[in-house]
C-alpha cells in the first residue's frame, strides 16, 4: 500500500510540474516504487495462495502486467495525443491510488512472518538453483523484449505488413503473453521442470526461425505472437520457484527476479513518439 501510495504521489507532482527535472525526479521515485511494489506482492501472493497453487498466483499477478502493456500503452499513448503529459499522469495517479485502497480492503489476512534479518536474506542468495533460475529468465525475457524492439521494422520493412496494420500485431503479441502467463501460471505448480525446459526450448526455436522465415508476412505474424506465447510461458514458473528456494527469506529474492522477469513497460513501437513538453499552466 506505501508503494502504491508513493507511486501515486509521484505521478501527481509529474503532472502538477512544468520542469522536466522535477518530473525527471517523480519517474525515477515512482520506478523505485515499483520495484519494491512487485517484490513485496509476489511474496504476498505466493503466501496467500499457498504452495500447491503459488505459480497460479504469480500468473495472475504477471497477467494484470500483461493487461497493462496490452491496453495501457496503446491508450496512453492515444490520451497522450490530445491531453499532453498532464492526462496519463493523473490517471496513473488515481489509478495507483485506488489500487492502495483496494489492496487494503481485499488482499487476506496473513499470519505475520518472523523478521528476517538482511544476513539470512542474503544468506538465501547462495543457492545456485536461485541463479540458474534467474539465470534462465534474463536470457529468455533479454531475447525476447530485444527482439520486441524490432518488431516494427521487421514487419514492416522485412515481412512487407502496412505500418497501418503494426498496432494489430502488438495486439495479437500481448494476447500471446497474456496466454503464456495463463499456461505458465497453470502448468507450472505440478510440472515446473518440464514446462521451463519446453517453453525455453520453443522460445530459443521460435527466434531462429524468425530470422528466414520473416519476409512471410503470415510466418513473421505467427512467430511473434508464438514468442510472445512460449516466452512468457517461464515468467510465473521461475519466479515462483525463486521465491520457493529462498524458503523464510523471499523478500530479496522476490525482488532480484522482479528484475530479471518483470521489465519496465516497453515503449509501443507504433508510436512515433516526439520530445516531452511540459504540460500548459
Amino acid at each position: 500500500m506505501g508503494a502504491l501510495t508513493v507511486f501515486a504521489l509521484g505521478h501527481a507532482v509529474a503532472a502538477l510540474s512544468t520542469s522536466f527535472t522535477v518530473v525527471l525526479t517523480a519517474r525515477v521515485v515512482t520506478a523505485l516504487a515499483t520495484g519494491a511494489f512487485w517484490a513485496v506482492g509476489f511474496v504476498i501472493a505466493t503466501t496467500a495462495a499457498g504452495p500447491a497453487r503459488s505459480t497460479r498466483a504469480v500468473g495472475v499477478m504477471m497477467g494484470g502486467l500483461t493487461l497493462a502493456n496490452v491496453i495501457g500503452v496503446p491508450i496512453g499513448s492515444f490520451v497522450g495525443h490530445y491531453t499532453g503529459s498532464r492526462g496519463p499522469f493523473w490517471a496513473l495517479a488515481v489509478l495507483a491510488a485506488l489500487a492502495a485502497v483496494f489492496v487494503g480492503r481485499f488482499i487476506p489476512r496473513t499470519e505475520q512472518r518472523a523478521e528476517v534479518s538482511v544476513r539470512a536474506e542474503v544468506r538465501a542468495l547462495k543457492q545456485g538453483r536461485l541463479w540458474l533460475a534467474l539465470g534462465a529468465a534474463v536470457l529468455i525475457m533479454g531475447g525476447v523484449l530485444a527482439t520486441y524492439t524490432y518488431i516494427t521494422p521487421l514487419l514492416t520493412d522485412r515481412a512487407g505488413i502496412p505500418a497501418g496494420a503494426v498496432p494489430l500485431v502488438l495486439i495479437a503479441f500481448g494476447i500471446g503473453a497474456l496466454g503464456g502467463t495463463a499456461i505458465g501460471g497453470r502448468l507450472g505448480d505440478h510440472r515446473p521442470m518440464i514446462t521451463t525446459i519446453t517453453a525455453s526450448t520453443a522460445t530459443s526455436l521460435i527466434l531462429l526461425v524468425l530470422i528466414p522465415a520473416s519476409n512471410s508476412p503470415v510466418a513473421a505474424v505467427v512467430l511473434v505472437v508464438g514468442m510472445a506465447l512460449a516466452g512468457s510461458t517461464v515468467n510465473p514458473v521461475v519466479t515462483s520457484l525463486a521465491v520457493r528456494f529462498a524458503g523464510d527469506a523471499p523478500t530479496l529474492t522476490s525482488a532480484l527476479t522482479t528484475s530479471a522477469t518483470t521489465p519496465a513497460s516497453p515503449p509501443d513501437p507504433s508510436s512515433p513518439g516526439g520530445p516531452w513538453t511540459p504540460p500548459s499552466a
